[in-house]
């Protein structure tokens, strides 16, 4: 497996890492789940009960995907922030919101999820896709997420998740330790990334417990959704 990077590290190699594959992130995105990941996301943002005129935050924001889901259940009157330590993703953000009718009821800025600067009780909803998997600490993420957000709002994670049925549990990690890299360096040019992106899904924690992380972080209601036989799942809770 690859050595993964230690917890005093992670911030600077995943900042480093996404800068580096920023430009064919979206691609790899469609490629890897052949175009379900729109649909995951579309999901997600229900589940984030975000409603119109509404004001949203996408955490780990990437290329502003699920930015721009959120924009759309916030509608005309509503407003989303993203926000990204990776300044090439955000670049790469900053061109996908170019020709889309919404874009400016969304605001883009660099910011740590470790420590979100915004003030509490701001958020109607918080969200972040495949993010806590990047972060050095999850709980810290998940609280500050918690902070951020209105008495009554949501909370959801769009993630990797891990798969248990027997022999398909074995055939997806087979895929995804050979396939997956082996993708990344012919269509992004970059097969160390993706080898990551297999390692730390293997260590993220499973959507059982990541149900509990969330009610640990104060969070009621948790719950998740399994896509696609466990491989990717919502996890979402509500503040009390």
């Amino acid at each position: 497996m690859t050595k993964l990077p230690s917890k005093e590290n992670k911030e600077k190699f995943v900042r480093d890492m996404f800068n580096s594959i920023a430009r064919r992130y979206d691609l790899m995105n469609t490629l890897m789940t052949g175009g379900l990941d729109k649909k995951w996301r579309k999901f997600a943002v229900k589940r984030a009960e975000l409603q119109p005129g509404g004001y949203g935050l996408d955490v780990c924001c990437g290329t502003g995907m699920l930015t721009m889901e959120l924009a759309r259940a916030a509608g005309l009157d509503g407003r989303v922030t993203g926000l990204d330590f990776s300044e090439k993703m955000l670049a790469v953000a900053k061109e996908n919101l170019k020709n889309f009718d919404l874009k400016d009821n969304i605001s883009l800025i660099q910011g740590n999820a470790m420590a979100l600067p915004f003030a509490e009780n701001t958020f109607d909803c918080a969200t972040v896709g495949w993010g806590l998997r990047n972060v050095p600490d999850i709980m810290t993420a998940l609280r500050e997420m918690v902070r951020v957000v209105k008495p009554g709002a949501k909370v959801v994670s769009l993630d990797m998740a891990q798969p248990t049925a027997p022999v398909f549990k074995q055939l997806y990690w087979f895929c995804f330790e050979k396939v997956i890299p082996a993708m990344g360096k012919l269509w992004a040019g970059n097969k160390g990334a993706y080898s990551y992106l297999h390692a730390s899904a293997k260590v993220f924690p499973n959507q059982k417990v990541l149900v509990q992380m969330f009610r640990e972080a104060g969070l009621v209601e948790t719950k998740y959704h399994n896509f696609c036989g466990g491989v990717v799942a919502v996890v979402e809770g509500r503040k009390p």
